[in-house]
């Protein structure tokens, strides 16, 4: 979860506020007050106190160093999937990358993709490459950083098993980071505080491409039957504890399809929230509680949350349970 500040002014001198000095800095575009609502899945949330889509990598840099010389605190905000946004929105810098901010190259078997690209384009440049090994990313939503950010991935493989280096920008520059210093482990990846995925190193395989194309269409259909893909959800709400699925848990504690609010479990899957129109992330948060609260007092497990909060959030919205 983000850290959550109170209102940063005056770190530009008398009578100006870090927007004023940052925001010249900045050659991309720059948006005050920017609503991110609209910019989640979910569909909810408050408002960005600046969200900056940087020119260029050099201007990333310039944002990050800026940043972190005023003290103002930076998030970046991916395909909006997988994220609940706080209703008083989110204090500082709000990175937004352009889906082709670096160059791609491909080389034999490996691929290097911008990221702020869409997770379906590695898909795309594998096919057109004859390379296989990244089926299970054909139904995965949001950019490639934002499932290098939560190592997402299915049953059938993780964003892990693909990555072998991720370019990253901080306020001194660019930099590449093996994959092996980046802890990957179950929806699990530590980048380096401060840090900006940039870019993204795979190395996929030469494999046979109808059946590659089997098994994404397979996919994309079990997707279709089994999830609310017509609503407006943020996928995951809880990580699979070890040994079960939080699905089975959430329907065996009476949880599916239960409304609070408008927020609901999806009658389709247990696990997957739905705003049903104009939800707020407090209602979204009581659901949430709600169900820790149920399967911890049914089975005696703590579920923990796969989608990310971000923003400021009120403390007892944080500790409530309906």
């Amino acid at each position: 979860m983000a850290a959550s500040h109170g209102p940063m002014e005056g770190s530009g001198g008398p009578g100006t506020t870090w927007r004023d000095a940052i925001a010249p800095a900045v050659r991309g575009e720059c948006h005050r007050d920017a609503p991110l609502a609209p910019r989640t899945a979910i569909r909810i949330g408050g408002p960005s106190d600046l969200l900056v889509r940087p020119a260029d990598t050099s201007d990333l840099c310039s944002l990050l160093a800026a940043c972190d010389a005023s003290g103002v605190p930076l998030s970046v905000l991916g395909g909006g999937a997988n994220l609940l946004v706080a209703d008083r929105g989110v204090r500082g810098v709000m990175v937004k990358l352009p889906v082709d901010l670096g160059e791609e190259e491909r080389d034999g078997d490996r691929l290097v993709l911008p990221a702020g690209a869409p997770t379906s384009r590695v898909t795309q440049r594998a096919a057109e490459a004859g390379l296989t090994g990244c089926e299970f990313l054909s139904g995965i939503p949001g950019t490639l950083g934002g499932t290098v950010a939560m190592n997402a991935g299915t049953g059938i493989g993780e964003m892990k098993d693909l990555v072998t280096a991720v370019e990253v920008a901080t306020p001194a520059g660019l930099r590449w980071i093996p994959a092996a210093e980046l802890g990957f482990a179950y929806r699990t990846c530590r980048l380096p505080p401060g840090s900006v995925v940039t870019r993204i190193e795979l190395r996929l395989r030469h494999g046979d491409l109808a059946e590659s194309a089997r098994v994404m269409g397979a996919d994309r259909d079990y997707r279709r039957r089994t999830q609310p893909l017509d609503r407006p959800t943020w996928g995951s709400t809880f990580r699979n504890p070890p040994g079960d699925r939080a699905g089975r848990l959430l329907e065996a504690a009476g949880l599916k399809g239960h409304r609070l609010g408008r927020m609901m479990f999806s009658d389709l899957h247990a696990n997957f929230a739905v705003n049903l129109g104009g939800a707020t992330a407090r209602e979204a948060l009581a659901l949430i509680h709600l169900a820790q609260r149920r399967v911890r007092e049914r089975f005696g497990v703590e579920l923990e949350l796969e989608v990310r909060l971000m923003g400021e959030f009120e403390p007892e919205d944080l500790g409530q349970e309906a």
